[in-house]
């Protein structure tokens, strides 16, 4: 009957799995601000633990997803990016074939060890201070051209990536170009917060180039001491000043 069909009432908005309201993702921001607050005041652990959990729900906040539901579909990042260095392909390829060398121009890595002619055992800077570690292989090796690599089955954060090496005609130098692939750890969750705490990926990997281009080409890096670090963004610098002040003290 007509009168019927009138009380039908509308079908409910079609929400992805996870999705979180309005009104709970401005009282999780709210709640992010005020422990990133007070963590930065507190020199010692629990401040770390309340700064850390403060950005966990700042993110959450800014994606509308709960983390289970970020945490179940993780994200895999690319990253493609070319820099320009007046040297020759058979120099820039020697000092990037010894993965040693790599910490030298890559901020996020801690240290690189080979353990033979294709594997070598990386250590790069997690977040709030923690490590990662993993096994990689190389899986080609073209002299002067290409290298490329991954991560062995089972590391905490699966990666690869390769660069070549172009020499420019009119010798202008070679064209360096990277491209890295890696499984975010927690998925865009863990995407999220590695942004909020840190950087873009492609800014990262640009200011690499940067730095390698520097390295190469005039044989040394610039200092940074007595200088706010411009790899950070405002969010960073705070906790990293709270960190500073917990091993002064």
């Amino acid at each position: 009957m007509k009168g019927d069909e009138s009380t039908v009432s509308k079908p409910a908005r079609n929400e992805q799995p996870g999705e979180l309201s309005i009104p709970l993702r401005v009282a999780l921001a709210a709640l992010g601000t005020g422990l990133m607050i007070l963590g930065t005041r507190r020199p010692d652990n629990a401040g770390t633990a309340l700064a850390t959990s403060g950005a966990l729900g700042l993110s959450v906040a800014a994606l509308g997803r709960g983390p289970g539901a970020l945490a179940a579909a993780p994200q895999v990042i690319t990253v493609e990016r070319a820099t320009t260095i007046m040297l020759p392909a058979e120099r820039i390829y020697a000092f990037w074939r010894d993965y040693t060398n790599l910490p030298q121009f890559m901020s996020h890595l801690e240290s690189v060890t080979m353990q033979g002619q294709n594997r070598s055992h990386w250590v790069a800077k997690g977040p709030a201070g923690t490590q990662v570690e993993w096994d990689a292989e190389t899986i080609e090796d073209v002299a002067n051209e290409r290298i490329a690599w991954r991560a062995l089955e089972g590391a905490s954060v699966p990666n690869e990536g390769h660069v070549t090496f172009r020499e420019v005609t009119g010798g202008r130098g070679t064209e360096v170009r990277v491209t890295l692939r890696y499984e975010s750890p927690a998925g865009a969750l863990g995407a999220a917060v590695a942004r909020l705490l840190g950087e873009e990926p492609t800014v990262q990997v640009n200011d690499d180039l940067r730095q390698l281009k520097r390295l190469l080409e005039t044989g040394a890096l610039p200092t940074t001491e007595g200088q706010s670090s411009g790899r950070k963004n405002p969010m960073t610098r705070t906790l990293a000043k709270a960190f500073d002040n917990r091993r002064t003290q």
